[in-house]
């Protein structure tokens, strides 16, 4: 396991080597989960890419930090982490909050940003009554007491099947979250607003998102793709919140095809 210090919090994180001359891709995983949601993807582009997975503050084996956060905590955190590890001109892939963290990052350090994947996000995800609603029920009862609504949004109704082994892993995985990183992270997604800036995204951008996606619907994501001048808008079949669990090898494809003219330098943008 691979661990840096940074701002204070030790990060885990995890290097996949791969050809120098291609960019790395750097994964970023959504509220209540760690970067394992990312393996199934990895593994299909391990060889052809470096890779790059965290787990961001308050989640998964990384320190929690002073919660509650910003959303400039996670992404001085990601900064700290790509610096040590001279990691520059980068394809960044964020998932819901991981998304907002990307925007954050090309708002601050363009430089640090080759490509944005913006995946089952928005430029505003929620309103602050529904945050603060959140919060106060995880202080007063814990994670448990909201896990079966939140993995009706993550999840397909074909997922969360009773034989589905796979299923009540990634529950388990929510609840097994730190209780102050998730509500810590919960007040940075409340106050986090990139409307104005993903006009301003100048790098080539892919919003895509789950077709079932209960918590940013594609309503929601195709919103943001018209908000980033020449974004790629893509709907990825029988997925919710996490394609990247229940749809891999179909994310993957998109990602790759995206990537493909990015790499070769035939990548317009507006």
């Amino acid at each position: 396991m691979q661990f840096v210090q940074v701002n204070g919090v030790s990060l885990h994180h995890q290097i996949i080597g791969g050809p120098a001359n291609r960019p790395v891709i750097v994964f970023i995983n959504s509220l209540g989960t760690d970067f394992r949601i990312w393996r199934d993807v990895l593994v299909r582009l391990a060889g052809d890419y470096p890779l790059l997975a965290y787990d961001k503050r308050g989640h998964g084996l990384s320190d929690v930090g002073q919660a509650p956060y910003s959303i400039d905590d996670h992404v001085d955190d990601l900064i700290g982490l790509l610096e040590y590890l001279k990691v520059s001109d980068a394809v960044i892939c964020g998932l819901s909050v991981g998304g907002l963290i990307a925007q954050g990052l090309y708002a601050r350090r363009p430089d640090l940003v080759k490509a944005l994947i913006l995946c089952d996000t928005a430029h505003k995800i929620g309103t602050a009554e529904m945050w603060a609603a959140r919060i106060a029920a995880i202080e007063a009862t814990g994670i448990e007491s909201i896990a079966d609504a939140v993995m009706e949004r993550w999840f397909t109704p074909a997922f969360r099947s009773a034989d589905n082994p796979a299923y009540p892993g990634y529950r388990n995985m929510m609840l097994r979250q730190p209780v102050e990183g998730y509500t810590g992270t919960c007040a940075a997604i409340r106050d986090a607003d990139y409307t104005a800036a993903a006009a301003r995204i100048a790098v080539p951008t892919l919003c895509v998102v789950g077709d079932q996606d209960g918590a940013t619907p594609p309503d929601l994501v195709l919103s943001l793709a018209r908000l980033v001048p020449s974004s790629r808008y893509e709907v990825i079949s029988g997925a919710g919140h996490i394609p990247c669990v229940e749809q891999p090898e179909a994310l993957t494809a998109v990602i790759e095809a995206f990537l493909a003219p990015v790499i070769s330098g035939d990548a317009s943008h507006g």
